[in-house]
C-alpha cells in the first residue's frame, strides 16, 4: 500500500514539474525583464499616502484654535479636526477634487450644516455631464451622503458619500468627501464658524 502511494506522489510531482517547466524557462529568459530600465536612484519616487495617517498640530496651520479647526489635506487625502477643547482630535481618509482646476486652496469657514442634504449640481458639473439631474433630494444615491458642512466658498462642501469607492481618490468636483459614518461623527463636533483650511 505504501509503495503505491509513493508511486502516485511521484507521478503527481512529475506532472507538476512538467507543467511548470515552460513557465520557469520564460522566467529565466532575459526577454521577460526590461533591460533598459532606469535605476531606482534616478526614478521619481512614488508618493504614498503615509502622511495622511500622521497626526498634525493645529498650530502649524491656524493662528488660534477658536471654535475648532478643520484641515483638508488634498495631497495626502485626509481630513484633520481639532476641537475647541484642545484635546479632541480626529483624522479621516477623504476624497479630493479630480483635477487641480477644480481644487480650491486656502482658508475659509463652515457657514451652514445640513442633515440628509439636497444636491443641486452646478452649471459646470452639468456641462461636463448633461445626464446629471437639476436637483436631488437627500437620501440613498445622493452624492452628498448623510451630512454636509457648507464652506464660505460657494459650491464647496465637506460632506459624506454613499459611494465608498471615492474615498482616498481624486473623485470629486471640488468638495471634500468622507465616509458617511465619519461625517456623522464629525458633524455634531463642527460648529458654524469653524475655521477650515484646504491645503
Amino acid at each position: 500500500m505504501s509503495l503505491s502511494r509513493m508511486t502516485r506522489r511521484r507521478a503527481l510531482i512529475g506532472a507538476a514539474a512538467t507543467l511548470a517547466t515552460p513557465t520557469l524557462l520564460r522566467a529565466q529568459s532575459t526577454d521577460a525583464f526590461p533591460t533598459e530600465e532606469e535605476t531606482i536612484e534616478t526614478q521619481i519616487p512614488v508618493r504614498r499616502n503615509i502622511s495622511s495617517f500622521s497626526q498634525q498640530r493645529w498650530q502649524d496651520h491656524f493662528e488660534r484654535l477658536g471654535d475648532g479647526c478643520l484641515l483638508a489635506d488634498i495631497t495626502s487625502r485626509a481630513v484633520h479636526y481639532w476641537g475647541p477643547d484642545d484635546v479632541t482630535y480626529r483624522l479621516y481618509p477623504s476624497s479630493v477634487p479630480m483635477t487641480e482646476e477644480l481644487t480650491k486652496r486656502g482658508y475659509t469657514e463652515v457657514v451652514r450644516k445640513a442633515e440628509n442634504p439636497r444636491w443641486t449640481p452646478t452649471a459646470s458639473m452639468r456641462e461636463r455631464d448633461p445626464s446629471l439631474p437639476q436637483f436631488m433630494e437627500g437620501g440613498p444615491g445622493n452624492p452628498l451622503g448623510t451630512r454636509a458642512m457648507y464652506l464660505d466658498w460657494p459650491a464647496y462642501l465637506v460632506h459624506g458619500t454613499h459611494d465608498t469607492r471615492k474615498i482616498g481618490r481624486q473623485s470629486s468636483s471640488g468638495c471634500i468627501g468622507l465616509y458617511n459614518q465619519h461625517v456623522e461623527e464629525l458633524y455634531p463636533m463642527v460648529k458654524i464658524g469653524t475655521q477650515v483650511r484646504l491645503l
